[in-house]
């Protein structure tokens, strides 16, 4: 899957990869660039269940019993299937959700429908509100006070407020950004140690489809300054392009030896409730959901594929080998793809980085430090010191 499907994606991007780095400041995504993200957008929902025809619903799933897999988001949409399947599939599963109460009604009601299966499900509960960062901070902190190990870390959780005014968290960031992007960021690093213990093991950030349309200004990340107006896609776009490429960059500075893989994944256009503020012509494509739009269990396929598949750990070693600007994407139909040309944009994501570890409060060398066991301080939760 992964060498073929690499080869193709490689041959198809060497001349994109081969560009010099842009040094002129963009204020926003190019006019043509917007236009190919969209397009693509309408050719994904049009064409997403005939490209993902091949695949088995729900996805089968390796032997797992000895993974520890954390799932954020996890008490609705593919959050929750990627949960119930993983669990079904015998990984130790840890729930890390806003609503606590509404995760343990869930874990009973899957456990009443297992029963007589096999084993009781091994499932737990923990808190985690990612537009808290001392929640995140907290939550990391505990987990790593365990000294056991993670081998999944699947940041599953989001959101797109679709039509809604821009909001800012308590900690002053706005709201897509902190909660799909700084959020997820900050917990990667922080359970960096957990994920050494669990080698290999995998980084999964469910990214979406609509990072093509996006634009990141990493000294205007909460879209303030008045360059461009702020809407909803914009927001959601952006966060979802600065996932991409922190999470190139965390791929590169991981050195092989520590045995941590960093996935992108899209699930592919999912039914929900998000159509009103989107353009008409992708509305009239929400209007024909019963055929183009993926259910929860198959928008949950590439994320549990990305998390199981015994060569996804091979394909990172040899995009990192070969030095390529992107880390792992994976398509909904679980096929290696490339990420938009934006991303590939190396200057821009290291300034990404930066200012992601500026704003959550980490140290510029937190990851090497973790690397090599040394603690760090962070300024949100209780300090690790």
């Amino acid at each position: 899957m992964a060498n073929e499907e690499a080869e193709k994606k490689k041959n198809t991007t060497s001349s994109e990869a081969k560009q010099p780095l842009k040094t002129a400041k963009k204020k926003a995504l190019g006019w043509m660039e917007w236009l190919r993200g969209w397009f693509y957008l309408v050719y994904e929902m049009i064409f997403q269940r005939i490209l993902a025809s091949h695949l088995q619903n729900p996805m089968p799933l390796p032997p797992i019993n000895d993974l520890t897999c954390i799932v954020t988001g996890s008490t609705s949409g593919i959050g929750r299937e990627i949960a119930r399947q993983l669990a079904e599939a015998g990984a130790h599963v840890v729930m890390a959700v806003r609503s606590t109460n509404r995760a343990q009604e869930l874990v009973r009601q899957w456990q009443e429908e297992w029963s007589g299966k096999g084993l009781p499900l091994n499932i737990e509960v923990m808190e985690l509100d990612l537009l808290s960062l001392d929640s995140v901070a907290r939550f990391a902190e505990a987990w790593n006070a365990r000294m056991a190990p993670v081998h999944v870390l699947i940041n599953n959780a989001g959101i797109f407020s679709i039509g809604e005014p821009q909001k800012f968290s308590k900690d002053g960031y706005e709201e897509h950004m902190q909660v799909n992007h700084l959020a997820p960021a900050m917990l990667s690093i922080l359970l960096l140690p957990s994920l050494i213990r669990g080698s290999p093991s995998r980084i999964i950030n469910v990214n979406s489809t609509m990072h093509y349309v996006g634009f990141v200004d990493p000294e205007d990340m909460n879209v303030v300054s008045g360059k461009r107006k702020y809407t909803s896609v914009v927001g959601y776009g952006g966060s979802k392009l600065a996932q991409i490429m922190f999470s190139s960059i965390l791929h590169k500075r991981l050195p092989a030896e520590s045995g941590i893989s960093v996935v992108c994944n899209t699930p592919g256009i999912v039914l929900t409730n998000v159509a009103r503020d989107l353009p008409q012509f992708l509305q009239v494509g929400y209007r024909l959901i019963p055929y183009f739009i993926f259910n929860a269990e198959e928008g949950s396929r590439s994320t549990l594929f990305a998390a199981t598949d015994p060569q996804i750990s091979e394909y990172c070693e040899m995009l990192k080998a070969d030095d390529w600007p992107v880390c792992a994407y994976i398509s909904h139909d679980c096929r290696p793809t490339n990420a938009s040309e934006e991303a590939h944009n190396i200057e821009t994501s290291y300034k990404v980085w930066e200012k992601t570890l500026e704003l959550v409060g980490l140290p510029s060398d937190a990851v090497e430090r973790l690397i090599e066991g040394e603690e760090i301080k962070c300024r949100y939760g209780n300090s690790q010191e």
